[in-house]
């Protein structure tokens, strides 16, 4: 089925809606495999957001999670596809920040906490740039999330059952970096 990508979104919403586990990255795996998620697309700037509210809610965090579901479904739709090539910035930072965002109350308009989840975004880019391209938005996501699961775990004292990634993907990236990529298995 040829799923339009808002359809691809409130999918993911629902999926995690209905998953109990506390590892971003095994909530991630189970989405990715599902037939609505290409292996690149603007669908990962909801769900690699997603997979860390649903973790974070699952590990005892303190937030409503279908609220914070839909309100990131409502900035991942924003965000276009391909924005890590032409824009200079990862989807799935840029959805994993946003997710931080909602977690840590803040908005363009905060005083206190605005820049706390910017640390996240500076150090989640930094890694990104380092491993270098082309795009590979698992990848990035696995990353994206490692990073973050730091930044929760030291901020919120939250303890996340996180299993080192794996990236079994890369036989449907054709631009697969290979042992480059430090989740190449």
């Amino acid at each position: 089925m040829d799923y339009s990508i808002q359809q691809r979104a409130e999918l993911i919403i629902a999926e995690c809606m209905n998953i109990s586990g506390t590892d971003p990255y095994e909530i991630f795996h189970t989405i990715a495999q599902r037939d609505f998620i290409r292996i690149h697309g603007p669908e990962h700037h909801v769900l690699d957001g997603a997979c860390i509210l649903t973790a974070f809610h699952n590990a005892g965090g303190d937030i409503d999670l279908n609220s914070a579901l839909l309100k990131l479904m409502e900035e991942g739709l924003r965000m276009p596809g391909a924005v890590c090539g032409l824009w200079g910035v990862c989807g799935a930072v840029m959805s994993i920040g946003a997710a931080l965002a909602i977690i840590d109350g803040t908005g363009p308009l905060s005083t206190e906490d605005w820049g706390s989840h910017m640390e996240y975004t500076s150090a989640a880019l930094a890694r990104l740039a380092k491993t270098g391209g082309p795009r590979c938005c698992k990848r990035d996501a696995f990353s994206s999330m490692e990073q973050a699961v730091e930044y929760i775990e030291k901020r919120y004292k939250i303890t996340f059952d996180m299993l080192p990634i794996k990236c079994d993907f890369s036989s449907y990236n054709t631009q697969c970096i290979g042992k480059r990529c430090p989740y190449n298995i």
